[in-house]
């Protein structure tokens, strides 16, 4: 009986754990950004990246950006693409991805991607995805 009782308490003591509590710092509901590969229903543009930016989830699990904006370049390297938008004056996004799928500048495109600040005026979004909007 004593066996039996010891080989069941692991399973009983996980039931009656509290479940992990969600990361606070992550993510206001009304913006761009979201917990690891999920995708928010709110874009965030050129003209309001600057604002979300500053304002990032700080936490060290990934976080996805999702971005709409028209393509600024397109280069690749011959493995990798690497698709901008937003002008340099801006905050300017790179989509580091796999193909650039016959995109080209002046597309209107949907960024989604591993969000992270380079500097004041760069983001990049590794692994990403890009589609024509």
């Amino acid at each position: 009986m004593a066996a039996r009782f010891l080989l069941a308490l692991p399973a009983v003591l996980l039931a009656i754990s509290p479940a992990p509590a969600a990361e606070p710092d992550c993510c206001d509901p009304a913006g761009p950004f979201r917990p690891g590969e999920a995708y928010a229903e709110t874009l965030a543009t050129c003209e309001t990246l600057p604002h979300w930016a500053d304002r990032a989830p700080n936490t060290g699990n990934r976080i996805t950006l999702g971005i709409e904006g028209t393509l600024t370049g397109v280069h690749t390297d011959g493995v990798m693409a690497y698709l901008l938008m937003c002008e340099p004056a801006q905050v300017q996004v790179m989509c580091i991805t796999y193909s650039a799928n016959d995109l080209k500048p002046g597309d209107v495109v949907v960024f989604g991607g591993g969000y992270g600040r380079l500097d004041a005026h760069h983001v990049a979004l590794d692994p990403c995805l890009a589609s024509i909007r």
